[in-house]
């Protein structure tokens, strides 16, 4: 475990940095703020112990810039007695505990054994979520790597994303990979459909309503931006949403706050918007259907999901994917090299789900290894 000690006092750098020592941590020294973010760009620490009273730049500004930095880092404020209520504001803005000065022995030890067994956890959770989300985007396709790459890169920002493909592609996977990636992961991933909601309905499905805002409106109702309030809102297929949805969705993007339908009072939330959709938004904004404000909103980062035509190399992966999928194990199912390479070379205009589907058809029509006269009997080729 490697430990920043960040004090512009000589001797708690030296006292804390000999116990820590002793104990077999690695550690590093910074007298000031502008030193420990320089160290922090570079290496990577598991706990930084951090002074809140320095000169030049204090405690509060090191723990704000780390933060930015998205450094996941334990950071353990080192307080004064005087500085307590200040040492809590710390803990809500981030930093995992504070110790105070005169500096306790067993006290570090406890804070620092705390510590390191939380960063140890997190990075658990991160290599169990990427085993368990990044492994059901199925194939080594140079589309699907870089597809995985920008979905690394984004995930931990705030930044809207907006993905495009055809339908049956994968781009709610893709949705549920960046949500799970990202700081947000512990809050709700709400999900609408808007091509599946009665344009006369969105508003209420979206902001929510008040009692009696209308005839159905028995109850008040908390919308689905409130509902993912902390989290992500996934919008799929927002290309089929109407133009007065369109312009409220675009005011919650600008102010983040909105006002359910039958009241004036704003709501604040914060979401984080992905965006999905299988149409041409540039066609659409030029025939008057979609605005080119909330394009230019959603759009902050653009995925296209490529069809399943144009990765053909990773079929023979997703068949051995959906045939675990619809066996318990028991039975060793496969498919013969013949039947693979006819379905590599098949059309494939439903895409993902229309191979599911098909594998799904082989299993349960086929015989115990699928051969290719299956194939041809049983699919449309």
């Amino acid at each position: 475990m490697k430990v920043l000690i960040v004090d512009d006092e000589r001797a708690i750098r030296n006292s804390l940095s000999e116990i820590l020592s002793d104990e077999g941590y690695e550690v590093d020294k910074a007298e000031n703020g502008l030193m420990a973010l320089d160290l922090v760009g570079k290496e990577k620490y598991d706990v930084i112990f951090c002074d809140i009273k320095m000169p030049e730049m204090d405690g509060i500004e090191v723990l704000d810039k780390c933060v930015e930095m998205g450094i996941d880092s334990a950071i353990v404020m080192i307080t004064g007695h005087g500085d307590i209520d200040t040492a809590v504001d710390c803990i809500k803005k981030g930093a995992f505990d504070f110790i105070q000065k005169p500096l306790d022995l067993n006290r570090i030890l406890i804070t620092i054994k705390n510590a390191t067994d939380k960063v140890t956890l997190s990075k658990q959770n991160k290599a169990l979520k990427k085993k368990v989300y990044g492994a059901d985007m199925i194939g080594n396709s140079a589309p699907m790597n870089h597809i995985r790459e920008i979905i690394a890169k984004v995930a931990p920002t705030s930044a809207r994303v907006l993905i495009t493909g055809p339908n049956g592609s994968g781009k709610e996977l893709v949705a549920r990979n960046i949500h799970q990636q990202s700081s947000r992961s512990a809050m709700p991933l709400i999900e609408v459909n808007c091509a599946a909601i009665p344009g006369e309905l969105i508003e209420s499905e979206l902001f929510g309503h008040e009692k009696g805002s209308f005839t159905s409106a028995v109850k008040q109702h908390k919308g689905k931006f409130e509902q993912a309030d902390g989290g992500t809102l996934f919008l799929d297929e927002i290309g089929d949403m109407s133009l007065a949805a369109q312009a409220k969705v675009l005011r919650v993007l600008q102010e983040k706050k909105l006002s359910r339908v039958g009241s004036d009072k704003d709501i604040e939330v914060d979401v984080r918007v992905i965006a999905a959709t299988n149409k041409d938004l540039q066609k659409e904004i030029a025939a008057g259907n979609f605005r080119e404000d909330l394009y230019h909103r959603l759009s902050v980062i653009l995925i296209q999901v490529p069809s399943l035509d144009q990765r053909r190399e990773d079929i023979p992966m997703l068949i051995d994917h959906f045939i675990e999928k619809y066996t318990d194990g028991s039975r060793k199912r496969k498919f013969s090299p013949e039947a693979v390479k006819l379905l590599v070379e098949k059309h494939w205009p439903g895409n993902i789900r229309e191979l599911d589907n098909v594998v799904d058809r082989l299993l349960i029509l086929g015989d115990e290894t699928v051969s290719a006269q299956n194939v041809k009997d049983f699919v449309n080729l």
